[in-house]
């Protein structure tokens, strides 16, 4: 049996946490932009953070699985 936590939970943050697509974290004129389809370097690094820690809280300290099979 595989488990399939660590791909899934990884696409839906992956997606969700794309600087620009739902919000962006500095964003380029105000410190919180939503929507706005563009990126800069900082925000890019601040997502890569949060997702980090929101994809190891999931995945090492609550031991989310999904298994198929």
């Amino acid at each position: 049996m595989a488990d399939w936590a660590p791909v899934l939970i990884g696409v839906v943050l992956f997606v969700l946490l794309s600087p620009g697509l739902l919000f962006q974290l500095p964003g380029n004129n105000r410190h919180v932009e939503f929507g706005s389809l563009k990126t800069n370097g900082k925000a890019v690094v601040v997502h890569t953070l949060i997702f980090f820690a929101i994809f190891t809280i999931l995945i090492l300290a609550l031991r989310v699985h999904i298994y198929t099979g």
